[in-house]
């Protein structure tokens, strides 16, 4: 069933939370009675929840001697919390927050029964990947942990490096083959992995499916990156997406929020988002874009404090996927956002004077200014657009005199050393005066 139909059945269903192509449904929850919504794993039959916990951002503090350590009571409190509200997918890995989540997380969870929840760890063996030191790895997070089973085991960070280090860490060591020889005993459930790489990467590790028959795969997504990835670090999640449900793999995303900046947007963003749907918070967008597209199998979200478990709860409780017409506002919203990228800049003018008199605070200011307000001129396509160019081109010119506008930046880069926000000045006052010129031309 691809999205259309999904969302053609949830609408016949009556309900926004009915069967997907993942077989969800939903579970209520205990206390308030909503409903979280829920995914079936086809390949073995769990009922995972959509909202999933992240486990690599628990809240940290010091102890008696002064060392980082995890917020324990913090960390119970939320996964209880969480629990109760119908969570029951929880990520970890023997990296996160310095050794310590994997320890933590089984603390808290198994004050619970065990057949409650689906744990989720990795082989995360980057700095030595020998047979010796990988298993012990493993074995590690087994009695750290305190199971004798995994739901869900994850190659770590597959992609960078290519298939030929993909081989280093897994295959020739033996790794590959111990690890399916768990997965048949039974002490692994579920055996796929975490992408990070270009798309020539992903297909190279899609060609391996043939021979180990990876269970569900875990990539970036969110509606930035959908179709604006930088193709280098990631690939677009609409290529992996298609490309994983063309072989039927059950998806688990991390990075829905892209790193949290798709819950702090910019003000013009951020105020449209506003008037699209008051009294849901950017968060919200972005996870109910994600969790519109039916081989979601769970959402990540590092959540460190009760607020962030609330918010997303609610998103995740009656679960509304997005139409048609919201997903082509958030498209409009991603190409802004990519297109269009405020520069960093606080006005502190650290690098005046310049030394051919251009106002460089002044040209940083005026483009932030159109950009979070929502009235940046983008093409001749655009609604309103002859009205915002004029708008732009005027204000720039009462804003900015013309003898001190971006034109006039030969690339010195003596401001670039003085800058506290490191930014590549002449850069970005060379892509202003680019995207004025078009403007000015009536080639935008």
């Amino acid at each position: 069933m691809d999205r259309r139909e999904f969302l053609k059945t949830t609408a016949a269903a009556g309900t926004a939370a009915a069967l997907t192509a993942c077989g969800a449904r939903t579970s209520q929850n205990k206390v308030s009675g909503v409903e979280m919504e829920m995914r079936t794993n086809p390949g073995n039959g769990d009922k995972v929840s959509l909202l999933g916990y992240g486990c690599m951002r628990w809240q940290m503090t010091k102890d008696a001697e002064g060392n980082d350590i995890i917020d324990q009571k913090s960390v119970n409190a939320l996964v209880d919390h969480a629990l109760e509200h119908g969570v029951n997918y929880f990520d970890t890995s023997p990296a996160y927050l310095q050794g310590q989540s994997e320890k933590a997380s089984a603390i808290a969870l198994n004050r619970h029964p065990r057949g409650s929840f689906f744990l989720a760890t990795k082989l995360s063996n980057f700095s030595d990947w020998s047979r010796e030191a990988s298993l012990q790895m493993y074995h590690d997070s087994f009695e750290d942990m305190q199971t004798d089973y995994l739901d869900y085991y994850l190659l770590h960070s597959i992609g960078r490096g290519g298939y030929k280090q993909f081989a280093a860490r897994y295959v020739d060591n033996g790794v590959m083959d111990f690890l399916e020889g768990e997965r048949e005993k039974g002490k692994i459930r579920q055996l796929g992995f975490s992408f990070h790489g270009s798309r020539e990467q992903f297909d190279a590790m899609l060609a391996t499916h043939d021979k180990y028959h990876y269970d569900f795969v875990q990539i970036q997504m969110n509606y930035i990156d959908w179709k604006h990835a930088d193709g280098v670090r990631n690939v677009n999640a609409e290529y992996l997406y298609d490309e994983l449900d063309k072989r039927q793999l059950p998806i688990v995303v991390m990075e829905p929020l892209r790193g949290g900046s798709l819950a702090k947007l910019p003000q013009g963003v951020a105020a449209r988002l506003k008037e699209k749907a008051p009294d849901a918070s950017a968060a919200s967008w972005a996870f109910r874009f994600t969790g519109s597209y039916p081989r979601v199998l769970t959402i990540l979200s590092g959540m460190t404090y009760m607020e962030h478990l609330e918010d997303n709860l609610a998103t995740f409780t009656g679960f509304k996927p997005l139409g048609e017409e919201e997903l082509a506002f958030l498209e409009e919203m991603a190409v802004l956002m990519t297109e269009y990228p405020t520069v960093e800049c606080t006005d502190c003018k650290y690098c005046m004077p310049c030394p051919y008199g251009v106002d460089i605070p002044g040209i940083f200011q005026h483009y932030n200014a159109a950009v979070n307000g929502g009235y940046i001129p983008q093409s001749a396509e655009q609604k309103d657009f002859a009205r915002l160019r004029r708008r732009y081109l005027l204000s720039y010119d009462r804003a900015v005199e013309s003898l001190r506008q971006a034109q006039h930046c030969i690339g010195c880069g003596q401001c670039k050393v003085h800058c506290p926000q490191s930014i590549d000045i002449p850069h970005q006052l060379h892509r202003i005066d680019h995207y004025i010129e078009k403007m000015r031309r009536g080639t935008l």
